[in-house]
């Protein structure tokens, strides 16, 4: 759906919710209330979950579609929902469905993204009107990635995520791999061998700089499995784990080039292929 159709706020409307991947991330310090300070790179494939809302005028947010192991109340797509309707006193509601793709504890930030999409679509449906930076900043509360998301374009990032500028990077097909593992994020950024003095980069001079992923090594020690994959994809290019793990993602200049990979994968694996995208989907939906 683009901002030029005509849209019918109770309605029922199916919103994406691209993955990301971090073309670099580095941790350049940490705060006093022991929040990681960070760099990176943000990216979003054209690959992800998509999400169902149907306006209620009872004003419950329910959801639609069971997560096993995480209850409602922690659902970020419920949280979003319930943050937007008390930062505007919206008397509406929402019923709420995600088609999940994206692999939990996988570093794509598919519940960030959710989230994202929820707050975007919301506040048009909902008619609230609330500018992106608003939107940004009820996201962060709900976590890190979510004000990527919500900024809708490839960006450089820094702080704990939160702090973005619009970054150009060339065009790129992305083999996949989602390792048979679920990384907690928790324990990775608590790990003691975790590097966390990393020298801070500028934006101009990204694209010169030798980047890596400063969590990597830590998630391949713990993970074998995100280490087996690390090693297979960088047979073929230049292999970087995303986010806090497991995913692994190698560019490449074609698709025939990314499907040729793809297809040498070992049997079983989960490997796909996926498009670099420079401008979230719903990006004309909030300004």
């Amino acid at each position: 759906m683009t901002t030029t159709q005509t849209f019918d706020p109770a309605a029922p409307v199916r919103v994406p919710a691209p993955a990301k991947i971090n073309l670099f991330l580095h941790i350049v310090g940490r705060r006093p209330d022991g929040y990681h300070l960070l760099q990176t790179a943000f990216r979003m494939i054209d690959w992800g979950d998509e999400i169902s809302l149907q306006r209620r005028d009872d004003g419950q947010i329910l959801r639609a579609t069971d997560v096993p192991g995480v209850p409602p109340e922690a659902d970020l797509v419920v949280r979003a929902a319930r943050a937007l309707k008390a930062a505007t006193g919206s008397p509406f509601g929402a019923d709420i469905g995600v088609d999940k793709r994206i692999p939990m504890g996988g570093g794509l930030g598919g519940g960030s993204s959710d989230a994202a999409s929820v707050l975007i679509a919301l506040n048009r449906i909902w008619g609230c009107g609330l500018s992106r930076a608003r939107l940004q900043e009820i996201g962060l509360a709900l976590g890190a990635d979510v004000p990527f998301f919500v900024f809708g374009e490839t960006a450089f990032a820094e702080g704990v995520g939160e702090a973005l500028q619009p970054l150009d990077v060339p065009p790129a097909w992305y083999v996949m791999v989602a390792p048979k593992v679920s990384v907690p994020t928790a324990q990775i950024f608590s790990a003691p061998e975790l590097t966390r003095d990393s020298e801070p980069i500028i934006m101009r001079g990204f694209a010169t700089h030798a980047t890596r992923n400063d969590m990597q090594a830590t998630v391949c020690k713990l993970f074998p499995e995100v280490a087996e994959a690390l090693d297979w994809l960088s047979q073929f290019g230049a292999a970087r784990m995303s986010g806090s793990g497991a995913c692994i993602f190698a560019p490449f200049d074609s698709k025939a080039a990314a499907e040729q990979v793809r297809a040498k994968a070992p049997e079983g694996w989960r490997v796909w292929i996926a498009q670099g995208l420079d401008r979230h989907p719903l990006k004309g939906w909030v300004v």
